[in-house]
């Protein structure tokens, strides 16, 4: 199943059960993506996650705003929409894990120092 055919499927479930928040999300993460098909690039998985990437970092930047602004209330609103976006995206590493990934190319390359970034950056990055 798609993104977007989950999206759609969630969007329905939200819709039986009233959950207006979901539903608000959920409509603006189908509208990203509609807007994805019709502007002529070919829709993968990767651009269907860049499109609700985009969407995130949108919500998150506009609660920074409202927060800034004196508006929590407003900024609850957008916290409470990236978390159900968040649902949609893969799940991010913490700092102590891409640690351990980083250290392990370096060795495995035999990377000694800084000098050496090149060798372990390209790999870590595919990583």
């Amino acid at each position: 199943m798609t993104l977007t055919e989950q999206i759609s499927q969630d969007l329905t479930n939200a819709m039986k059960a009233g959950d207006r928040l979901l539903m608000g999300t959920l409509r603006l993460l189908r509208a990203a993506l509609l807007e994805l098909q019709k502007s002529g690039t070919e829709v993968t998985p990767e651009t269907e996650l860049k499109a609700i990437q985009k969407q995130a970092r949108s919500r998150k930047d506009a609660a920074e705003e409202y927060v800034k602004a004196g508006r929590q209330d407003l900024a609850d609103k957008e916290e409470a929409e990236l978390k159900i976006i968040q649902t949609y995206l893969p799940q991010q590493m913490d700092d102590a894990a891409i640690r351990a990934l980083v250290e392990g190319i370096a060795t495995e390359t035999g990377a000694a120092g800084p000098g050496d970034f090149k060798l372990v950056m390209p790999k870590a990055m595919a990583a």
